[in-house]
Parts: C-alpha cells; structure tokens; sequence
C-alpha cells in the first residue's frame, strides 16, 4: 500500500494504513461546483506520487433534500466524517473557486489555521479573499491565487517529507 495513491471518499472509513494523508478542504456547494476534486486525483496521479491517502469529502451520492440540521443522521456522518478527515491529515488542500460562498470552507479554514497543514488556494476575486488572506499573513499559512502553484506548492512538501 505504500506506493499507492488510495482516494477515500466520505462517508468510508480512513484506515491507518502508513499513507500520508491530504484532505481535500474547499468549494463544493452541495455537488453544484466544479469538480476540482477529480482535478487533484488526476494531478496527483500524474506526478506518481506514491504513499497518499486523498481524503475527499465530495461523495458519490449526495442527497440535496437531506436537511443541514444535527438531528439528519446523514449530515451528521459527513460532518463528523469531515472533521475526524482533517484530524487525521498531514496537509490540509484548501481551493476555495472564485464564485463560491464556501461557508464551510472558512470555517474548517479558521479551525485548523494554526496547525500548520494548511495549504491555501484563494483567488483575489473570491469575495471574502481579503479575510483569508490577512489570516494566511498572520499565521505564516501558505498562500496561493492559482490552484497550479498550490498544487506545485503541496508536490514540494510532499517529496521533501
């Protein structure tokens, strides 16, 4: 399993399996978004990175008419799924798309800012960017406008681990 690249899509169970982990934090709109995830998987196979676990929590089936409330027992799981995800990951890949509102996004962004996993993709024209980027100054979080320079970013970290 070590030269492998396994994508673990919520809500499946994240298996010690002595991968480094990445989460895939960042604009998904309830499935509405483009599917930049597919994007990273295709990317990071490219470059033929063994060793990596993506923990992706766009899953496969997504219901819209489940309710954003505690008491849905299925947004429950994605919830819990997302945050125990993030827990367990070396790097935390956050692309935030410029016509998104990306709530959750921010807020895992503001959770895990001072855990030093963070990757940040956030284009100027995102309409909360000045925010994520005086957080990013702040906290010494690496910074990026474009997805390809976060992703070369997160490449380099990765070999030199």
């Amino acid at each position: 399993m070590k030269n492998e690249i396994i994508e673990i899509k919520a809500p499946n169970i994240i298996t010690p399996n002595g991968n480094r982990n990445i989460f895939l934090a960042g604009t998904i709109d309830m499935g509405n978004s483009e599917n930049w995830q597919k994007k990273f998987i295709d990317d990071i196979n490219l470059k033929h990175m063994g060793g990596l676990n993506i923990l992706n929590p766009r899953r496969e089936f997504w219901k819209s008419d489940w309710k954003q409330d505690f008491d849905d027992p299925n947004f429950y799981q994605q919830v819990n799924w997302e945050l125990d995800a993030m827990e367990k990951s070396n790097f935390i890949f956050v692309n935030i798309l410029p016509d998104s509102k990306s709530p959750v996004t921010m807020m895992e962004f503001g959770i895990h800012t001072k855990s030093d996993k963070l990757i940040v993709c956030c284009p100027k024209e995102f309409y909360r960017s000045g925010n994520i980027h005086i957080v990013c100054d702040k906290y010494y979080v690496p910074l990026f406008h474009d997805y390809d320079r976060a992703f070369d970013y997160l490449i380099n970290k990765l070999n030199n681990k």
